[in-house]
């Protein structure tokens, strides 16, 4: 009886036995007696009694459960009725935004297309009272226009005399310009002579500057000698100090490395010499080919103005002929009569009694005036649009002499600098050798610009036919003489060293170190030595694959904490 537990009522005991171990059971004052796998629900003679209750007891709970699953389908049967309804109406509620929204924009459409009605009925209304407005100075205009008929007729005359004058004057100018050209043509030649001449003579003075270190070198081996030669009289004074035995001989061996440093000397001097000489032979014919150059710029300017006064004259020359075609005239006919011995006065008196006939025939044709009045107002405007293309020409063409003359000046300049800091940067980078940029053309506005370049040991040549290394040292050369003339910020270089073996690598390196004490260099590179000589590196680790990881080192800072360790 200890493992019997006592419950109040049915479901308190179904409760009480789900929780009890193995061997425990649970009854209630009903005698419902519940525990591991058996159930007692009758007591003595009512058990008949006890399983028809439960039958019944188990058919209604059959029929309440038929009834709540008929309750259940009912409930989802109109769910689903209601889902239905629901999207039915979210259908019809969004038909009804879609229409509502194009209703909307078609209003907002048409309220546009009436405010633009509006507008352009307001500037039809502007533009026709300013049409009355031009229409009333035109007839004020028209009325003005026929005493300056008069006027256009003696500027007619006026023109065709000036027409005989300036194609007198055409034929001078073109027989300048060929003038001009033909100077211009023998200029270019010189200067074509003075280039070669110059290019032969940097090729000796080259030479020479390679004989001039020969002879450097050789002076140096010479000085070391003298020095050995200083320290081994030294020993052998110490050496017959002790002994006079080997005198003779150190006195013959001294006399000749004395002969031997004499020759030294004068071969040194005369270098010297020859060296002084080509260069003051290179600098005369650099004088000559700067005045060559500005003698064949004067005489291009000299040129352009000549083809400028050309195309005026041409184009004032068609004006006149397009002038005489516009007054019915035939300019083969007029140039005939103008030909002939005809004086002035018969001119004259021809156009007098021209424009007596016009008079008598005003009367009569009354839409020659109309037509005459419309043409002179179209040579008006026309006429006022030729001077102001004329005078804008003019300006222009001025301003363009102007900016083509500072273009070539500053050109000239920048050409001058880059060269000049391409000469110093590139023995410093090379170890030795020479560059220089060179033109390849002759107008300054067009020319072009060569590299030629002459590293230690080899000619002078055209940098396309150098190395992939010497090629990259010259171009950063001329960077870094861009960037002494007009610095940037920062510089940008990626694996410039990647072709560079480590002595031109150390040389690549000095020079960047010297350059960023005024602009900041940012270069990607794999070198150490190029690494070791930055202040800052940057890069990109990967401890775990896929995933990597910025990795930045002051190296000034890392040095002091490796000084601390």
């Amino acid at each position: 009886l200890a493992q019997v537990h006592i419950a109040p009522d049915a479901a308190s005991a179904h409760r009480l036995a789900g929780t009890l171990p193995a061997g425990h059971s649970a009854i209630c004052a009903d005698g419902l007696w519940l525990g591991a796998g058996f159930a007692r629900v009758l007591r003595g003679n009512d058990r008949q009694a006890g399983v028809l209750a439960r039958a019944r007891e188990i058919e209604s709970t059959r029929a309440a459960r038929a009834a709540a699953e008929a309750a259940a389908q009912a409930a989802t049967q109109a769910v689903q009725a209601a889902a239905v309804a629901r999207a039915e109406h979210e259908r019809v509620r969004e038909e009804t935004q879609r229409d509502l929204y194009q209703a909307h924009r078609r209003l907002s459409e048409l309220t546009g297309q009436r405010q633009s009605q509006s507008g352009k009925l307001d500037m039809a209304r502007s533009r026709l009272s300013r049409l009355d407005e031009e229409l009333a100075a035109v007839m004020q205009r028209l009325a003005a226009l026929d005493g300056e008929v008069r006027g256009a007729r003696g500027k007619l005359e006026a023109a065709l005399a000036r027409m005989g004058a300036d194609e007198a004057r055409r034929h001078d100018l073109e027989s300048a310009r060929r003038a001009v050209l033909e100077s211009r043509e023998e200029a270019r030649l010189n200067l074509r002579e003075s280039g070669e001449h110059m290019r032969q003579l940097t090729l000796g003075q080259e030479s020479r500057r390679s004989a001039l270190t020969a002879l450097e070198q050789a002076i140096v081996r010479s000085e070391s000698q003298r020095d050995q030669l200083r320290a081994r009289g030294d020993a052998l004074n110490a050496q017959r100090a002790e002994g006079a035995a080997p005198l003779a001989q150190l006195e013959s061996e001294r006399a000749v490395y004395l002969e031997q440093r004499l020759l030294a000397d004068h071969a040194l001097v005369a270098a010297r010499a020859a060296l002084e000489a080509a260069d003051a032979a290179l600098r005369a014919l650099e004088g000559e080919r700067q005045q060559a150059e500005q003698r064949v710029a004067r005489q291009r300017e000299q040129g352009t103005e000549l083809r400028l006064q050309e195309q005026a004259q041409r184009l004032h020359a068609e004006q006149i002929v397009s002038a005489i075609r516009d007054s019915g005239l035939v300019l083969e006919d007029v140039l005939a009569s103008l030909g002939d011995a005809q004086d002035i006065d018969s001119f004259r008196g021809g156009l007098a009694d021209l424009e007596q006939k016009i008079r008598r025939l005003e009367p009569v044709n009354l839409a020659a005036i109309q037509e005459h009045a419309e043409q002179s107002q179209r040579k008006a405007y026309l006429d006022a649009q030729l001077a102001d293309l004329t005078e804008a020409l003019e300006t222009l063409e001025t301003a363009i002499r102007k900016i083509d003359r500072e273009t070539r000046q500053l050109f000239r300049d920048t050409f001058d600098k880059v060269n000049a800091g391409l000469q110093e940067l590139f023995p410093r980078l090379f170890g030795g050798g020479t560059a220089y940029l060179e033109l390849t053309g002759e107008d300054l506005l067009d020319a072009g610009v060569s590299i030629m370049a002459r590293p230690p040991g080899k000619r002078v040549s055209n940098i396309s036919q150098l190395s992939g290394g010497e090629k990259a040292l010259i171009a950063v050369a001329l960077v870094f003489a861009i960037f002494r003339l007009n610095p940037a910020p920062f510089c940008i270089l990626d694996e410039v060293d990647a072709p560079l073996d480590e002595a031109n690598v150390g040389r690549f390196t000095e020079l960047v170190r010297e350059m960023s004490e005024r602009v900041q260099f940012l270069y990607v590179t794999h070198n150490k030595t190029s690494m070791e000589s930055a202040r800052h590196l940057c890069g990109v680790a990967m401890r775990e694959p896929g995933v990597s990881r910025l990795v930045q080192v002051d190296l000034e800072e890392a040095a002091k904490l490796a000084g601390v360790a």
